[in-house]
């Protein structure tokens, strides 16, 4: 793997006008940009291109031949290091995918973002733009049949294929986007890797450094971690703490740390052979003429030997295009001392290198390098943990060739969710528990016939249509898009950790879940659990409804299975736990200081929502009563709670009604009859949202208008569906 670390720059300035948007004008208004952002006009192959289907066409073993070749192809404006562009091009696909964080399941290779601003111009994915250019010829070929989001990773993958690595195997199935995702925060800096620690809190001496969430790489503008050490300075025992911390964050635990950086460092080489100004701007800076690429280098003729990336210069290993154990060979066989590259970067070099650990040139016949490390590889033989393991890779390297292989397939596919998704003749047979597998569906689906009988059945359990939409929308609103984790599917909601989660726990999940599960196993269906759940909550809507004076029917299709406890993973699923939902007007005490109107936003995006479906199912939700807890009636602003009406809105945009904050923070409101003074309602920050922000109140009125209840309802049931089959990859791809 090449170049893990690149220079330091500052964020480049704007040299083109640009007109103030409202965002300037008022930075704290709530900002529903990402509730737009897939906007079908915007896929140049149209609204109704399915990617699974145009991906059908494609013959993967002539993929894997052009590739394949590719590799070995070095061309003049772009010289391969050893005449081998494998460990370019796995840099490339790990930098793609590394992004991915389990906190909330942004980043990752899943869209082919790294086309785009930020990542494109990242000083830790210096050079890369090269990389895609190179792969364009293939891309031209193939066309709609493979995204660029497959591309990227598939590419590394095969990579190592051609270096005599053999993977564990690869899936397609990642679909483009056409703009930047401009809504993943990577951190507060202002400045490309700023060493001011701004994401963190506490400090390395105290033992209590902690990085902010959702960040996982320690600095604006990396990967992971800074090779040279924590804020460039050379400490490998700081380093391992941060390597540790942002692998984790990336749901990798020491075992898949150590296999990943010994296995991706076993190919390739850094480059810094040069002074580190002499490299220009990044792509996203580039001048027209220069087409989008970027970091041109002044040095020389700027190429092959004089290349200049990350700053630090040298290879691993004796033999950087082939897989084998040289890695752990080089580490362990000597001692090591700190030096300074040409470009001025600190990277770790032995103090007298042995026999046959001496590197050939890159580009220069008859030339030998010392062989080089990062703090970052120090870490691997400083911290005792990781030196246990690198101790047994190195004796056993059938281990490690077996676990790099399945952490590298981790890696490449964490942001894809389960394997249902996956795409291709490589996809393993075997179900890994981070996949968050569901057993096959067996047998017949219940009948038309059969799911009336049961509809019948729920309705006259005794739930209420609260509980019954409760507890459905606390199955499936886990599910996020980021990742595709979580969502009604397996019926997760009656495993651990799920059973005792606090917002579960509040709402009477479990007491539902034993009623349902009587009903399951006194039916004489092939039903399981999690399909029970979803049509209880359609049967609970459709209660709600009539209640109402509503002829509503919600859409079902049965298709989900039950997952085990084995098939969980508790680690990750603690991840999913919905610690703040608007939906259901919940928050967890202190559990973040972002105000509750904006993780509505971000909850909603999660679900795939658009505004409008938003805005129902909040206004639906709150006049049904599904607010989490029974003492727990701010929002619901209506005197028929239990029916399914526009009150919500109705209420909300009533100008006799008065509102004032109870607390301090203005978290609590209370309306007040504007003539009598007498309290109406109670609210919170998310309910009068729908009021105060301009688009918001621009739905909410058209839902209170004459005639509005009919399109509220249309886009509740729109939205309910969309919620339940999130997670049901076989209906949609």
């Amino acid at each position: 793997m090449s170049d893990p670390t690149p220079k330091r720059q500052e964020w480049g300035a704007r040299t083109t006008p640009r007109l103030q948007g409202n965002e300037h004008w008022w930075p704290d208004q709530l900002n529903l940009n990402v509730l737009h952002q897939k906007h079908p006009d915007a896929n140049p192959f149209g609204e109704g291109f399915r990617y699974g289907e145009a991906f059908a066409k494609l013959d993967v073993d002539e993929l894997c031949a052009d590739v394949d070749a590719l590799m070995t192809d070095s061309q003049s404006w772009w010289p391969a290091d050893w005449g081998h562009y494998g460990p370019f091009f796995i840099r490339m696909s790990w930098h793609a995918a590394g992004t991915y964080r389990a906190i909330d399941g942004r980043g990752g290779g899943g869209t082919g973002a790294q086309r785009f601003a930020p990542l494109n111009s990242w000083p830790d994915n210096g050079n890369l733009d090269k990389a895609r250019r190179l792969l364009w010829p293939i891309k031209k070929k193939y066309g709609e049949s493979l995204s660029w989001a497959d591309l990227l990773v598939f590419a590394g993958n095969r990579a190592l294929e051609t270096m005599g690595f053999k993977t564990f195997g690869f899936g397609f199935g990642r679909s483009d986007i056409w703009a930047p995702e401009d809504d993943i925060y990577w951190g507060p800096e202002a400045e490309w890797l700023g060493n001011k620690d701004e994401r963190y809190t506490g400090s390395f001496d105290e033992g209590n450094r902690l990085l902010d969430n959702p960040l996982a790489a320690v600095q604006m503008g990396l990967i992971y971690v800074n090779p040279e050490g924590p804020n460039g300075v050379p400490d490998a025992a700081k380093s391992a703490k941060d390597v540790r911390e942002t692998f984790a964050r990336m749901g990798m635990n020491d075992r898949e740390t150590v296999a990943l950086t010994v296995g991706g460092h076993t190919f390739g080489k850094m480059h810094g052979n040069g002074p580190a100004d002499a490299v220009g701007g990044a792509p996203e800076e580039a001048k027209l003429h220069e087409q989008g690429v970027g970091w041109a280098n002044k040095h020389e003729t700027g190429l092959g030997e004089y290349t200049i990336t990350s700053g630090l210069e040298g290879a691993w290993t004796p033999t950087p295009t082939k897989w084998d154990n040289t890695y752990l060979e080089t580490i362990f066989s000597h001692e090591w001392e700190v030096k300074k590259s040409p470009a001025g970067a600190n990277q770790w070099q032995p103090v007298e290198v042995k026999d046959g650990f001496w590197v050939p040139d890159a580009h220069v016949e008859g030339r030998k390098n010392p062989p080089v490390m990062t703090a970052a590889d120090m870490a691997m033989i400083v911290d005792p943990d990781y030196l246990e393991i690198s101790k047994e890779y190195r004796e056993n390297p059938d281990v490690l060739a077996d676990e790099f292989a399945r952490a590298w397939y981790k890696l490449l596919h964490r942001d894809m969710g389960p394997s249902a998704r996956y795409l291709g003749p490589q996809v393993p047979a075997e179900m890994l528990v981070w996949q968050d597998p569901v057993p096959k569906h067996q047998g017949p689906l219940v009948s038309d016939e059969q799911v009336a009988t049961l509809k019948r059945q729920i309705a006259d359990s005794g739930l209420s249509a609260k509980q019954l939409v409760g507890t459905a929308w606390a199955s499936a609103c886990t599910y996020r898009q980021t990742d595709h984790r979580g969502g009604a599917n397996g019926a997760r909601i009656r495993l651990e950790p799920q059973t005792g989660w606090d917002i579960n726990v509040r709402s009477g999940v479990p007491q539902v879940l034993e009623q349902l599960e009587r009903i399951k196993n006194s039916a004489d269906t092939n039903i399981s659990l999690a399909d029970l759940i979803v049509l209880a909550g359609s049967v609970g809507v459709e209660m709600a409804a009539k209640n109402a004076g509503h002829a509503l029917t919600v859409p079902f299709t049965p298709g989900r299975t039950d997952a085990s406890q084995e098939m969980t993973e508790i680690s990750t699923q603690a991840y999913l736990e919905p610690r703040h939902d608007a939906f259901r007007n919940y928050m967890q005490a202190q559990s973040t200081s972002i105000p509750a109107e904006h993780l509505m936003i971000d909850r909603a995006f999660m679900l795939n929502l658009s505004a409008p479906q938003m805005a129902a199912l909040v206004g639906g939700l709150r006049v049904i009563g599904a607010n989490a807890g029974d003492d727990n009636t701010d929002g619901v602003f209506t005197d028929r709670p239990g029916q399914l009406t526009n009150d919500f809105f109705v209420n909300l945009v009533d100008m006799g009604t008065v509102w004032e904050p109870v607390d301090e923070n203005e978290e609590r409101f209370v309306g007040r009859d504007r003539n009598s003074g007498e309290t109406k309602w109670t609210a919170t920050r998310v309910d009068l949202v729908y009021g105060s922000n301009s688009q918001l109140r621009a739905i909410a009125e058209e839902f209170a208008a004459n005639g509005g209840e009919r399109h509220m309802l249309d886009k509740f049931v729109s939205g309910w569906v969309k919620v339940m089959e999130n997670d049901r990859f076989d209906l949609h791809r």
